[in-house]
């Protein structure tokens, strides 16, 4: 296998393509580095563009895959350990969009749990899937939504026998993972497929020290995206295949609705790439990873009143395991709020973490990264500490989420059917058009096609009054919302 993995197909393909130096008569427009702006050119030299090619006879197309690009995804799927994979350059967007469409036929159920990516519900505005919602518990003393668990499954084919399909986020940005191994036994034995958002887990089959990947587990289907932690560039993603509940065919077919016809072949080379250095050199690479994250979250939990999550999480709010390369740091002891924290580090420290909560900031922590990297953070919260431990007070608990309101519509019949725009304080009763995720913890407190309540729009409105984080409406000051005409 290692001597297989040592190829890079496109990346050959593309050299071998360059090296016969043709007239070009093709797009793209720029003919290799000649019609680059000079500025660009100078700060990043010329070699790039040459890569930046379109379907030749030696490229390969990814619509119709036969060579280069076929091979490089053979090789893949032999990695990864799938049947057969895909390369994605629409992001895990599209990969999420095309497990949805694949999986339900028109009004097929389909169960996601609450804090999915918005791309699934793009995937049920596209395909017409009627969603099943599960809610991931809420883990209390650090805010942040745990797994979804079999249980948990199991009861919801107890009330949706004809489910075709169950669709996980495993592990999720805090690296929180549910029991896959579990739940796809559970689909299994109601013979529906598992899907799993595995956006942030394609590091996970390298290294024992951290959790076990959806394929290996017995996901029928899974999306990675590779550019996260494993070394392609932003928007290249992988979809793995290993199952024969999935129709290839339709699979295929589906690709092409939500990927461009014009992939990029810089970001399909980087796959490429970055698979080969895996294969090579993945197992240390990770490890280093690990290494270099356990040291720092052991000296920030040694700093007063700063905290960092780990393993004590496991068995709580459904959570399977941790992936420990993720660092989820709390000031909230002291009374800094993850908000003005990430600001904090950033502004006064140059120290530049992934995301914040009202409780935490999460910083991911990969194989390029360098113990100056951790250092910096580690020092950054100690000078904090010094500066605001003495006197500061822990945060309030954060509010609950209220109850699922009532499902009226599909998010496909509520974004087609006719809609206006009202005010904020006339939604009451009405059936919303537009999602609505107060952030954090980011999970929609309503999607499109369910009717406001009276708990929903209270929980909102306590979110808008003190100017806090909202996702999704149109209309980001709240003034208004999108609802179904009636």
């Amino acid at each position: 296998m290692e001597d297989r993995q040592k190829r890079m197909p496109l990346f050959e393909a593309i050299i071998e393509y360059n090296e016969k130096k043709p007239a070009f008569f093709r797009v793209p427009g720029h003919r290799y580095e000649r019609g680059i702006n000079p500025a660009w050119r100078e700060k990043v030299g010329d070699e790039i563009f040459k890569f930046d090619l379109t379907e030749t006879p030696i490229t390969d197309d990814l619509h119709h895959a036969s060579g280069a690009i076929k091979e490089a995804e053979d090789l893949a799927a032999e990695l990864w350990g799938a049947d057969y994979s895909h390369f994605l350059v629409n992001g895990s967007t599209c990969g999420n969009q095309v497990m949805v469409v694949t999986t339900v036929n028109g009004g097929d159920k389909i169960a996601i749990p609450r804090n999915s990516h918005k791309s699934v519900l793009m995937g049920l505005i596209i395909g017409g899937g009627v969603p099943v919602y599960m809610m991931p518990e809420i883990e209390e003393e650090w805010g942040l939504h745990g797994g979804i668990t079999p249980r948990q499954v199991e009861e919801m084919f107890e009330m949706n026998p004809d489910c075709k399909g169950v669709l996980i986020v495993s592990p999720t940005y805090y690296g929180i993972t549910s029991d896959i191994a579990g739940i796809a036994k559970v689909c299994h034995a109601h013979d529906a497929v598992l899907m799993v958002d595995e956006a942030h887990g394609a590091h996970c089959y390298f290294s024992d020290h951290l959790p076990k990947g959806a394929i290996e587990q017995g996901a029928d289907i899974c999306v990675q995206s590779i550019h996260k932690v494993t070394g392609s560039l932003t928007q290249s993603s992988m979809l793995h295949i290993k199952s024969d509940r999935i129709s290839k065919s339709r699979l295929e077919q589906n690709l092409t609705l939500v990927q461009s016809t014009s992939p990029s072949y810089i970001l399909m080379t980087s796959l490429d790439c970055a698979r080969q250095q895996m294969a090579l050199h993945g197992d240390e690479m990770v490890e280093a990873a690990v290494e270099l994250s356990q040291t720092a979250r052991d000296r920030l939990n040694t700093i007063p009143g700063i905290r960092c999550a780990g393993k004590e999480l496991i068995g709580r709010a459904g959570i399977h395991d941790l992936d420990a390369t993720r660092l989820t740091i709390s000031a909230a002891d002291i009374g800094i709020t993850g908000f003005d924290l990430k600001k904090m580090l950033f502004d006064e420290y140059d120290v530049d973490v992934e995301l914040a909560d009202y409780r935490n900031v999460l910083a991911i922590v990969t194989y390029a990264n360098e113990k100056e990297d951790l250092d910096m953070l580690c020092d950054a919260m100690q000078d904090i500490s010094d500066r605001f431990a003495e006197e500061g007070q822990p945060l309030p608990p954060g509010e609950h989420l209220p109850a699922q309101p009532d499902y009226v519509l599909s998010p496909r019949a509520a974004y087609f059917n006719e809609r206006e725009r009202v005010p904020w304080f006339e939604t009451r009763g009405r059936i919303v058009a537009e999602m609505i995720a107060p952030y954090p913890p980011e999970i929609p407190v309503i999607y499109q096609g369910e009717r406001m309540s009276q708990e929903v729009w209270e929980y909102v409105e306590a979110f808008r009054q003190r100017n806090g984080h909202i996702h999704g409406p149109s209309d980001m000051t709240l003034s208004t919302l999108l609802v179904i005409r009636e």
